[in-house]
């Protein structure tokens, strides 16, 4: 016999303002019923002395150092810019400047 009855699928339809026929309610008593024999399945399996995973496989941090390697200098990075003034990008306003 399932977890779910269906006066328990009938009143969390009430609670929830969903009006289903007895169709619906005999087809949702028995999609929940399997939903609840799942967990109850899994929870059978999980015990004590096996420990809780959060993915299959183990992560590791796979950032690198952060050391600055070679540079351009000022000049070296404004040397194809279309437009430049005291060692930066010119670029039109786009503001009104308020």
């Amino acid at each position: 016999m399932s977890a779910i009855s269906r006066e328990d699928v009938a009143h969390l339809a009430h609670l929830a303002h969903i009006e289903m026929s007895d169709a619906e309610l005999d087809k949702m008593t028995g999609e929940l019923g399997v939903i609840v024999e799942a967990i109850a399945s899994v929870s059978e399996a999980a015990s004590a002395d096996v420990p809780a995973t959060t993915h299959p496989i183990a992560l590791f941090n796979v950032f690198r150092e952060d050391v600055v390697g070679p540079t351009l200098t000022a000049e070296e990075a404004l040397m194809n810019a279309p437009d430049s003034a005291d060692t930066r990008f010119k670029v039109p306003a786009i503001l009104d400047g308020e």
